[in-house]
């Protein structure tokens, strides 16, 4: 893997989060509730729900990254686990951070079908790779992504995480 790394900033992100409401409000989407994909997605999510003025705002576990471009085999969905009832009927807007292979978004977006009116997927950036075309990508890129909440190892690690 090239060393090669986009690096996004707080400011930068604000931006692309105002730009990403902005494509979504011109693609003619409203959205009853903003779906988050923790972790990366919550920052997404937040910023979208005061932009779009969504207050119904859920969340949805999946672990998939354990490290730089190193990952599990398939995501896993940790508990809490959503309840579709909650969801049922709804306009959707599916928040991440990035859609590297796209196996998170698609597994939140086939845990949606069949339950909600609509969805859509929302991303900071989105990777060729991905398997999943997202409708509104604020950037493309094939590097590695040095996010800013992420970018800095843990304050402190936890030393009793829960088991997977």
């Amino acid at each position: 893997m090239p060393d090669e790394r986009e690096v996004l900033t707080y400011e930068q992100f604000g931006t692309a989060a105002r730009d990403l409401a902005r494509q979504v409000v011109d693609g003619g989407f409203e959205p009853d509730l903003i779906l988050s994909i923790a972790r990366g997605g919550l920052f997404l999510g937040g910023a979208l729900g005061y932009a779009l003025d969504v207050k119904n705002t859920f969340v949805m576990n999946v672990e998939f990254y354990t490290g730089v471009d190193e990952r599990l085999d398939l995501p896993v969905v940790l508990p809490p686990t959503l309840d579709q009832v909650d969801i049922t009927g709804a306009n959707v807007l599916v928040a991440d951070d990035v859609a590297d292979t796209g196996k998170t978004l698609e597994l939140v977006r086939d845990f949606c079908a069949g339950y909600v009116a609509a969805v859509r997927t929302a991303v900071v950036y989105e990777k060729p790779r991905s398997l999943v075309t997202c409708d509104y990508v604020w950037r493309r890129t094939d590097a590695w992504i040095d996010f800013p909440w992420s970018s800095e190892p843990p304050v402190r690690r936890r030393s009793n995480r829960p088991p997977h």
